[in-house]
C-alpha cells in the first residue's frame, strides 16, 4: 500500500475518532443535569480541589493569547509530563506554568531543600491562559498608592523575623486566607449545605466558613474577622456569597497578595457545570488597594479522596527553630 494512502487513511481515522469523541462529549453535556438537594437547590456538596495549572495572571509570553489552541495545549501537557515527572523538584502554584513556558528545569525550594513532584497532585491544563477574566488582558489592575505602600511593608511568607509576632499568619498557622490561589498544595475544600446554611471547610489550617443563606444585615463594621462576615443567596443555579468585615491583618488570597482592609468586598459565585466540576468565580472590590475591581474564575474538580488533617506544625515547635535559625544567620 502506498505510504501516502496510509497517511490519508490514518488521518481519516483520527478525524473520525475525534468526531466520535466530540459526539460523546456533546451527548454527555446535553444529558447531564444539575443535581439537586431535597429542597430543590443545586447540590454543591462534596470534596473539591483546585489543581489548575492556569496562572492567575496571563504570562507576558502569551499577552495576546487569551486561549491556547488544541495543539498548543497538547504540547504544554506533553512538556509537563516530560519535565515534571515524579522525581523532579516540586513546583508550586503559578511557578509550574511559568517554568514550562520558560523551558527550564524546576529550581526547588532553595537552600533549605525541597521534595519531589511525586508528593504533589497532578495539575490539569486548560485552554485559558489566565484565571483573571476581568480585566480582559488577564492582568491584575494597578495598585493604588496606598496599596503599593502596604504591599511593600508586608513580610513575605517564610522570611526571617525578629519575633513570633513579626512572622506571617501562615508561618504561625493562624490563617491562610481565601480565595486560595496557591493551587496544588492542599487546595481542598469540603462543602456541606442545608436550607439555611452552607459550610465551606478548607484543608489548609482547617479554616471553616459557615455562611447563612439569608438577607440578614452584616455585623457591625466594628467587628473584623479573618474570614470576614459572609451572607449567601441563590441566583438561579449559582450560590452567590458576599463577604465584608475583613480583619486588617488578614490575607484573603492565600499568600498571593495583600488585599485585606476595611474596604474589601468579596463576591463569590459557586456553580456546578459538570458532574466533576464546580465553577468558582470571585470578584475583588477594594478601592483602597486596587484602582478597579477584578474577577477570576477557577474550575474546582471533584476530589478522588477525602479532606485530610492539616497539622501545620504541632505545638508551634517549628517557630522556635525558625527563629533560632534566623538569629544564627544574623550572627553569621
Amino acid at each position: 500500500m502506498p505510504s501516502r494512502f496510509k497517511k490519508h487513511t490514518l488521518a481519516g481515522a483520527v478525524v473520525a475518532l475525534a468526531l466520535a469523541h466530540a459526539g460523546v462529549a456533546a451527548q454527555s453535556a446535553k444529558t447531564w443535569v444539575v443535581p439537586r438537594t431535597a429542597d430543590g437547590k443545586p447540590d454543591l456538596e462534596g470534596v473539591w480541589e483546585n489543581n489548575s495549572a492556569t496562572p492567575l495572571e496571563r504570562p507576558a509570553q502569551l499577552a495576546q493569547k487569551p486561549r491556547l489552541s488544541d495543539q498548543e495545549l497538547a504540547a504544554l501537557e506533553k512538556k509537563a509530563r516530560t519535565m515534571l515527572g515524579p522525581e523532579a523538584d516540586a513546583v508550586f502554584g503559578d511557578a509550574l506554568y511559568l517554568t514550562l513556558l520558560a523551558d527550564r528545569q524546576p529550581g526547588g525550594l532553595g537552600a533549605t531543600g525541597t521534595y519531589s513532584q511525586n508528593w504533589l497532585p497532578d495539575r490539569y491544563f486548560e485552554h485559558r491562559t489566565s484565571l483573571i477574566t476581568d480585566p480582559a488582558d488577564g492582568k491584575l489592575p494597578p495598585l493604588t498608592p496606598a496599596g503599593t505602600r502596604v504591599r511593600a511593608s508586608v513580610r513575605p511568607f517564610g522570611a526571617n523575623a525578629d519575633s513570633v509576632q513579626g512572622m506571617s499568619m501562615q508561618d504561625r498557622c493562624i490563617h491562610y486566607g481565601f480565595p486560595d490561589l496557591f493551587a496544588g498544595y492542599m487546595s481542598v475544600y469540603r462543602i456541606t449545605q442545608s436550607p439555611e446554611y452552607v459550610a465551606i471547610q478548607m484543608e489548609k489550617i482547617h479554616d471553616a466558613r459557615v455562611i447563612p443563606l439569608s438577607d440578614r444585615p452584616h455585623v457591625s463594621p466594628a467587628i473584623r474577622q479573618y474570614l470576614g462576615d459572609s451572607r449567601g443567596r441563590w441566583e438561579g443555579d449559582a450560590l452567590v456569597v458576599e463577604t465584608t468585615n475583613f480583619h486588617p491583618k488578614g490575607n484573603p488570597m492565600g499568600g498571593y497578595s495583600v488585599l485585606s482592609d476595611e474596604s474589601l468586598r468579596l463576591v463569590e459565585r459557586f456553580r456546578r457545570t459538570a458532574d466533576d466540576t464546580l465553577e468558582y468565580t470571585f470578584t475583588i472590590d477594594n478601592p483602597t488597594m486596587w484602582t478597579r475591581p477584578w474577577t477570576a474564575t477557577i474550575n474546582w474538580k471533584r476530589s478522588r479522596g477525602e479532606q485530610l488533617e492539616y497539622a501545620c506544625h504541632e505545638g508551634n515547635y517549628s517557630l522556635r527553630g525558625m527563629l533560632a535559625a534566623a538569629r544564627a544567620e544574623d550572627k553569621r
